[in-house]
């Protein structure tokens, strides 16, 4: 079964998804802010839903089409094949954006998608009324530049939520950009990954699950394992494929400190957790006064940016003693993800490569010092 699918993100990881759908054999077909298009069949998207690690979730494409006004969306709406998805007792609750749009009311907008599903369905069935008990398809609908595109959600609970955190520190880093931030470092099985910020161990867990080669939704479920149109066995073989590429034994690949020992307590549960508390050496330890170990190494951190944690001057002392100790590092290299629109001038240093990201609503910028230092 051929399907359209559509992986979401957060801005500027959007490459990265993209690469990781190329890695499992999907095709792409588009790439926007946020989405990557791309098209497979029911192993792909279980493929997708296990292994991408930087998406947020995965979405099954019906269809696409002009929509300026409400009969035009209900129209079109009403077009798409809803009953290859959705059986006469599923329930299919309606959420959607509306961005640069004459459509922009979205409640008004998901009355008039619902009514049409339920027209669709109607005819087909037979039936007037849905109790909407049987298996969930969550219906997404996006309108951009006054285009619908309308899709199923596979995934059901994002997939950042990997099932190894229930815990976090004040400000915690998404799984799903901590995986990005290591991705961009381009990491290796004989290169240490060390955080020394690492508050509840994201960045390090992340970065051990990739050297491990450990897929990141093997202990999560997912909405579309209760959708007849995709077949149980797929999942049960996808799952085992997974498991018997992981990679064992490969002793420690990563450093997580900080100066908190209740947080790092957190850390250790959460590396327990995912799996990977034999290739995590936890401590406490001051990122200002670490020093560089006789090893091939990265440093990658999420350090406070003086909202939640710090006060804006305390985050500044804080980035002039880094850039002043991570010099010692060279020639490590150096990732460094903040909101702070002035870090180059208080690190000491300009960045070889500087990528805008998102942590959670907050702009932020990835700074990267990967060359010699001169």
């Amino acid at each position: 079964m051929k399907l359209d699918l559509v992986a979401t993100c957060m801005f500027g990881l959007e490459r990265l998804v993209g690469q990781e759908i190329d890695a499992f054999g999907g095709k792409r077909t588009e790439t926007i802010d946020g989405r990557v298009y791309f098209t497979g069949d029911e192993q792909t998207l279980v493929r997708a839903n296990l292994r991408l690690r930087c998406a947020e979730r995965v979405l099954i494409l019906l269809g696409r089409f002009p929509a300026t006004s409400f009969e035009e969306l209900f129209e079109g709406t009403k077009a798409l094949p809803w009953e290859n998805w959705i059986g006469k007792d599923d329930a299919f609750p309606v959420i959607g954006h509306a961005v640069k749009s004459k459509l922009y009311s979205v409640p008004d907008c998901q009355k008039i998608i619902k009514k049409a599903i339920v027209n669709r369905l109607s005819s087909k069935y037979g039936i007037q009324w849905f109790p909407e008990t049987g298996a969930t398809y969550r219906v997404e609908f996006f309108l951009f530049k006054d285009v619908a595109t309308l899709m199923i959600d596979s995934s059901g609970t994002a997939l950042h939520k990997r099932g190894y955190r229930p815990e976090a520190g004040a400000a915690p880093l998404r799984e799903t950009l901590a995986a990005g931030l290591v991705l961009s470092s381009h990491p290796r099985e004989d290169t240490l990954v060390w955080d020394p910020m690492c508050g509840s161990g994201t960045i390090a867990v992340e970065a051990a699950m990739i050297h491990a080669n450990i897929a990141p939704g093997l202990q999560r479920r997912f909405a579309a394992e209760a959708f007849p149109a995709i077949r149980s066995n797929i999942w049960a073989a996808e799952r085992d494929a997974a498991k018997a590429e992981i990679k064992r034994g490969i002793g420690v690949t990563v450093w997580a400190s900080d100066l908190d020992s209740e947080v790092l307590a957190v850390a250790k549960e959460n590396a327990f957790r995912a799996g990977v508390k034999e290739q995590i050496r936890i401590f406490t330890a001051d990122a200002r006064t670490i020093r560089k170990p006789d090893r091939r190494g990265t440093i990658i951190c999420n350090p406070p940016y003086g909202e939640r944690l710090m006060t804006p001057i305390e985050a500044e002392a804080l980035y002039r003693a880094m850039g002043k100790n991570f010099a010692l590092f060279d020639p490590w290299q150096i990732y460094v993800i903040t909101s702070h629109p002035q870090f180059e001038k208080l690190y000491g240093r300009r960045a070889d490569k500087i990528l805008r990201q998102y942590n959670g609503m907050i702009p932020c910028f990835l700074y990267e010092f990967f060359k010699p230092k001169r």
